[in-house]
């Protein structure tokens, strides 16, 4: 997992076309805005159905490093 800090207003980019932007910190709840495509599917960690085993071949790292981060905001946003 790649574990990266990021203040207030600062971005984070994804691939050509992902863009994470830090919106708000306030205590410990980070809003985040994610600017994407349109067909890329993005879902709260707690809302998309857990998977068996992925081979790691079949998924992208840009796709894996997005889940991850939203997966961390859903945490945070608890």
């Amino acid at each position: 997992m790649l574990v990266l800090s990021r203040k207030e207003g600062e971005k984070l980019v994804i691939g050509d076309n992902i863009v994470l932007t830090v919106n708000r910190i306030a205590g410990n709840r980070v809003a985040i805005g994610i600017e994407a495509p349109r067909e890329v599917s993005i879902k709260r960690g707690e809302l998309k159905p857990q998977e068996k085993a992925i081979p790691k071949a079949s998924s992208s790292a840009a796709a894996s490093m997005l889940e991850t981060e939203i997966a961390v905001a859903s945490q945070l946003d608890r």
